[in-house]
């Protein structure tokens, strides 16, 4: 992980530790380093969610990618795989995505995206890094009618909602969905995606006011969508984060399904059609134990990455594998989309619900989730970098490793998009491993 830009981009407290000279400077360094084979003017693309910080830093990087030439073009409200769509369907040269996703609000982050709508790779934006920490000055500052202008484009997202539409190509009359949008950037387009394709509509948490993205709202608070459901009589609960690249759902009966159990689902309906490549879904190490039984049972093999779809997506396009994702709710179909698109997800897995006749419950019964327990530990960079190299760190590990042994497992990392270090188990019995996470939480935290 570089010193700016973690597995989901540059994070940080908006204005505290994300500055808009630090905003100014990405956009100038990233506009230098992506566009600098380009002979025409390049454009560049900017989105941007819900959260009050967005406008501030949409103003700094615009200003620092028109002081190196870049013309850019401000999209407004947008899910981050808008502008993965955009960027390549209106050819830009590149395009920016301004959001923190699942974050609270005091936070924000840059994604940058290559002119194919790919995240870019550790090289690139070790370069971009370089060029914004250590050393402007390879970059040459225009004047008169070389500097960049600025032109408004928010009907582009309309035509990321035809491409969903178009991408799901199904009917989704007579099923009754509710839809928490986190307040974020869903909230201006999956009321309207959704009717398009029929359904019947219930809008959650879909009414931004630039303080309440993702607070206690969205695909990492599930309970008000939970209680909806229950009360309600839908077939189908939709909770997507704050810059829409996750989804999670809960079925009929109030049930969350989780992102592992949503790639099994969605694995096994395109095995069953012919459209599984090589029979392989793309995971992470975070995956739960109980996909790689449900795939062992269906005849499906299992590539697994490290944590963050950018890695999940690296692995697909290399084999060109059909399906990937992460427990979170990040889930890549190939064939549409080069990022995690919630808003696609949720539509795929409705799809299914009306193609089948089948409740969400029972579909999504194809995987059974192992228990498993998650304890998150506030870290410095210093206490992450420690993680493999501390004896007492890894002897807590190993012991819980071999007392678990082919029951379960434990996995210890450095989150990649905030300041903590995560310890998770799986096993059969929930109290037992829960003993274990605490036990191994409380070694790291002596060590702070």
């Amino acid at each position: 992980m570089g010193r700016l830009f973690g597995t989901d981009g540059a994070r940080g407290i908006a204005n505290r530790e994300l500055t808009c000279e630090l905003a100014t400077n990405i956009g100038r360094a990233a506009a230098y380093v992506l566009t600098e084979k380009t002979t025409e003017k390049p454009k560049v693309l900017i989105g941007k969610d819900t959260r009050v910080s967005s406008n501030m830093l949409e103003m700094a990087l615009a200003a620092g990618l028109c002081s190196v030439g870049a013309d850019v073009v401000l999209v407004g409200f947008v899910p981050t795989p808008a502008i993965a769509f955009l960027v390549k369907d209106r050819e830009a040269d590149a395009g920016i995505m301004i959001s923190a996703s699942h974050n609270p609000c005091e936070y924000n982050g840059i994604k940058i995206f290559d002119s194919n709508g790919y995240k870019l790779p550790d090289a690139l934006e070790e370069e971009i890094e370089s060029l914004v920490l250590d050393d402007m000055s390879p970059v040459d500052f225009p004047v008169g009618g070389d500097v960049g202008s600025v032109f408004l484009r928010y009907d582009y997202v309309e035509l990321y909602i035809d491409h969903l539409v178009k991408s799901v190509n199904a009917d989704l009359s007579g099923l009754k969905i509710a839809i928490d949008c986190a307040n974020g950037c869903a909230s201006y387009t999956a009321e309207k995606f959704f009717t398009r394709l029929g359904a019947d509509v219930r809008m959650l948490h879909s009414s931004p006011n630039g303080v309440n993205i993702n607070a206690r709202c969205g695909s990492t608070h599930m309970d008000d969508l939970i209680d909806y459901i229950n009360g309600h009589g839908m077939d189908l609960g939709l909770a997507f984060d704050g810059d829409s690249d996750r989804c999670l759902a809960v079925d009929e009966n109030g049930k969350l399904i989780d992102g592992d159990r949503m790639i099994a689902v969605f694995a096994l309906d395109l095995k069953n059609r012919g459209l599984l490549k090589d029979d392989t879904a793309v995971v992470t190490v975070m995956t739960n134990l109980g996909f790689k039984q449900f795939a062992e049972k269906n005849g499906i093999k299992v590539a697994e990455t490290k944590v963050g779809d950018r890695y999940v997506l690296e692995e697909m396009v290399k084999k060109d594998y059909q399906i990937g994702g992460e427990q979170s709710g990040h889930i890549i179909f190939k064939q549409f989309a080069t990022t995690g698109d919630g808003q696609l997800s949720g539509a795929v897995l409705a799809s299914i619900l009306a193609k089948t006749g089948k409740p969400a419950s029972e579909i999504a019964s194809v995987m059974t989730v192992l228990p498993q327990t998650l304890v998150n530990i506030k870290a410095s960079g210093e206490l992450k970098a420690r993680l493999e190299t501390d004896t007492d760190i890894i002897a807590a590990i190993d012991k819980v490793k071999k007392t678990l042994g082919k029951r379960g497992r434990i996995l210890v990392r450095p989150s990649g998009t905030e300041p903590l270090i995560r310890v998770m188990l799986e096993g059969e019995d929930i109290a037992e491993i829960k003993r274990m996470a605490k036990s191994v939480a409380a070694v790291i935290e002596a060590k702070a």
